[in-house]
């Protein structure tokens, strides 16, 4: 069952690149058009057994939006209420999803897959536990089981726990689950974000005994 997801994720994500092209054409130039470059980033992130991989997603904020973090959060890669560092494209990329399209070229290269737990920053992930590394156990989604049930609006070690639930009751029914209510949720509101405290306390005594 695993090679037919390994199997499927790959002919979805090429067919979806090619169908596509044109719409993530457009959304590059509306980036660029809005606030310059770069369209996409490529960002560091955890994958499956800890392993690094660029993540790609579309620019959704101001160029210098790590510069300004500490003005409006302890958490620099943390959710901001209403935050102002979001562009116009951003908005409505974030509220319809869109932002995620790039990461269809990090399925292609097995890197992520479509559905499983959204990947982590490497500089979280070194703080997990060991009862948190489980959920390095798959390759990372686009979507998963998180997204369709909280999201922001729940904590991180919620988060976590849903996320190993998933590990341990996947099934290909499950995945087609998760994407379906993915694709009905877009558009909708966003959710009020909890203030990361996990990974903040963490960095915090981490940074203490450095």
């Amino acid at each position: 069952m695993r090679l037919v997801k390994w199997i499927g994720d790959r002919i979805a994500a090429a067919v979806l690149l090619i169908l596509l092209s044109p719409l993530l054409a457009a959304i590059a130039v509306w980036i660029l058009i809005d606030g310059g470059r770069p369209a996409i980033l490529a960002q560091d992130r955890a994958g499956k057994d800890g392993r690094t991989f660029p993540m790609r997603k579309y620019r959704t904020m101001v160029q210098n939006a790590l510069e300004l973090a500490p003005q409006l959060t302890d958490d620099p890669f943390g959710v901001v209420e209403n935050d102002p560092r979001v562009t116009k494209p951003g908005r409505f990329l974030r509220r319809t999803g869109l932002d995620e399209l790039p990461q269809l070229w990090n399925v292609l290269k097995g890197e992520m897959s479509l559905v499983g737990p959204r990947p982590d920053l490497v500089e979280q992930a070194a703080n997990y536990t060991d009862h948190d590394r489980r959920r390095l156990a798959v390759e990372p989604g686009i979507t998963g089981w998180s997204q369709v049930n909280g999201r922001e609006a729940i904590g991180w070690p919620e988060r976590i726990e849903q996320d190993i639930w998933y590990i341990d009751h996947w099934s290909l029914r499950l995945d087609v689950k998760i994407l379906v209510r993915t694709f009905t949720e877009l558009g909708r509101s966003g959710e009020r974000p909890v203030e990361d405290t996990m990974n903040i306390e963490r960095a915090r005594a981490r940074a203490e005994k450095q």
